[in-house]
Protein backbone atom coordinates (compact mmCIF):
# COMPACT_ATOMS: atom_id res chain seq x y z
CA UNK A 1 0.00 0.00 0.00
CA UNK A 2 2.53 2.52 0.81
CA UNK A 3 4.66 1.85 -2.62
CA UNK A 4 0.94 3.19 -4.52
CA UNK A 5 0.94 6.07 -2.28
CA UNK A 6 4.22 7.70 -3.81
CA UNK A 7 2.92 7.46 -7.42
CA UNK A 8 -0.33 9.10 -6.13
CA UNK A 9 1.50 11.85 -4.30
CA UNK A 10 3.26 12.93 -7.07
CA UNK A 11 0.91 12.80 -9.79
CA UNK A 12 -1.00 15.13 -7.55
CA UNK A 13 1.36 17.27 -6.91
CA UNK A 14 2.13 17.29 -10.99
CA UNK A 15 -1.51 18.24 -11.16
CA UNK A 16 -0.99 21.07 -8.86
CA UNK A 17 2.18 22.62 -10.89
CA UNK A 18 0.54 22.37 -14.06
CA UNK A 19 -2.92 23.71 -12.86
CA UNK A 20 -0.98 26.74 -11.36
CA UNK A 21 0.86 26.62 -14.70
CA UNK A 22 -2.25 27.35 -16.84
CA UNK A 23 -4.78 28.73 -14.66
CA UNK A 24 -2.83 30.92 -11.87
CA UNK A 25 -1.20 33.76 -11.02
CA UNK A 26 1.57 33.32 -12.92
CA UNK A 27 -0.19 30.65 -15.79
CA UNK A 28 0.35 31.25 -19.35
CA UNK A 29 -2.51 33.37 -20.86
CA UNK A 30 -2.18 35.98 -17.75
CA UNK A 31 1.75 36.51 -18.38
CA UNK A 32 0.18 36.82 -21.77
CA UNK A 33 -1.98 39.71 -20.88
CA UNK A 34 0.68 41.43 -19.09
CA UNK A 35 2.67 41.85 -21.85
CA UNK A 36 -0.18 42.93 -24.22
CA UNK A 37 -1.01 45.66 -21.43
CA UNK A 38 3.21 46.49 -20.97
CA UNK A 39 3.36 47.14 -25.22
CA UNK A 40 -0.02 49.37 -24.91
CA UNK A 41 1.82 51.46 -22.31
CA UNK A 42 4.98 51.58 -24.06
CA UNK A 43 2.69 53.01 -26.87
CA UNK A 44 1.10 55.28 -24.99
CA UNK A 45 4.65 56.79 -23.32
CA UNK A 46 6.16 56.87 -26.78
CA UNK A 47 2.82 59.48 -27.69
CA UNK A 48 3.32 61.08 -24.60
CA UNK A 49 6.97 61.57 -25.10
CA UNK A 50 6.19 62.65 -28.68
CA UNK A 51 3.72 65.33 -27.22
CA UNK A 52 5.70 66.42 -24.90
CA UNK A 53 8.57 67.03 -27.40
CA UNK A 54 6.32 68.95 -29.52
CA UNK A 55 4.92 71.50 -26.97
CA UNK A 56 8.26 71.88 -25.83
CA UNK A 57 8.89 72.96 -29.45
CA UNK A 58 6.32 75.29 -29.61
CA UNK A 59 7.77 76.78 -26.60
CA UNK A 60 10.76 77.30 -27.09
CA UNK A 61 9.72 79.14 -30.57
CA UNK A 62 7.11 81.56 -28.66
CA UNK A 63 9.99 82.35 -26.41
CA UNK A 64 12.70 83.00 -29.16
CA UNK A 65 9.55 84.66 -31.20
CA UNK A 66 9.27 87.55 -28.40
CA UNK A 67 12.60 87.56 -27.85
CA UNK A 68 12.87 88.49 -31.97
CA UNK A 69 9.99 90.78 -31.67
CA UNK A 70 11.49 92.74 -28.85
CA UNK A 71 14.89 92.62 -30.60
CA UNK A 72 13.09 94.15 -33.68
CA UNK A 73 11.17 97.19 -31.72
CA UNK A 74 14.41 98.05 -29.69
CA UNK A 75 16.48 98.23 -33.26
CA UNK A 76 14.03 99.61 -35.59
CA UNK A 77 11.53 101.51 -33.06
CA UNK A 78 13.79 102.60 -30.31
CA UNK A 79 11.63 101.42 -27.87
CA UNK A 80 12.73 100.70 -24.08
CA UNK A 81 11.74 98.54 -20.83
CA UNK A 82 10.84 100.12 -17.96
CA UNK A 83 13.81 101.98 -15.95
CA UNK A 84 15.75 102.17 -19.36
CA UNK A 85 17.30 105.03 -20.69
CA UNK A 86 17.40 105.26 -24.41
CA UNK A 87 20.36 106.75 -25.87
CA UNK A 88 21.52 108.12 -29.32
CA UNK A 89 24.90 108.10 -30.73
CA UNK A 90 25.00 110.64 -33.44
CA UNK A 91 27.76 109.69 -36.00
Amino acid sequence: MGNRLVPIVLFALLAIVQAQLWFGQGSLSHVRELQQELEQQKQLNEASRRQVEQLSAEVNDLKEGLSVAEEQARGELGMVKANEIFVQIAK
